[in-house]
């Protein structure tokens, strides 16, 4: 079984150097770590919408770059700063995933960074052997 690595060598918030992959792949498993609504190493100004349409934009892209999809993933892991932000977020997660929609747990939680959601994800796609 192989092993990829995507972004292992990108910056976080400050320019710091982050100890884990921005996602890993093995065996057609496509392990996705949690995203924020970043951009250029900050998070972006916003309401709940701003900041969600940006974090699944960004989980997009790095889906994107290994080569997967939307229609990939199997399993969405979600946490909301204010519980009141939940339908709201369900509104515009939906856009997203209503054709695809996958298992997902959504959780309140205090966040590591100041955003108001993040979410990590788990997409499968077979390998041509």
């Amino acid at each position: 079984m192989t092993i990829k690595r995507y972004g292992a060598e990108k910056a976080g918030a400050g320019g710091q150097s982050l100890p884990f992959a921005r996602a890993v792949e093995a065996d057609g498993w496509l392990y996705v770590s949690g995203q924020v609504a970043m951009e250029n190493g900050e998070i972006i100004d916003g309401n709940i919408v701003a900041q969600t349409r940006k974090t699944i934009e960004n989980v997009i892209a790095i889906l994107k770059e290994a080569d997967y999809g939307l229609e990939h993933v199997v399993r969405v892991g979600v946490w909301l700063d204010d519980p009141r932000d939940f339908w709201t977020f369900n509104g515009i997660y939906k856009e997203y995933f209503g054709e695809h929609p996958p298992a997902r747990a959504c959780v309140q939680s205090r966040m590591m960074v100041d955003c108001k959601v993040e979410i990590d994800c788990v997409a499968y796609k077979p390998r041509d052997r």
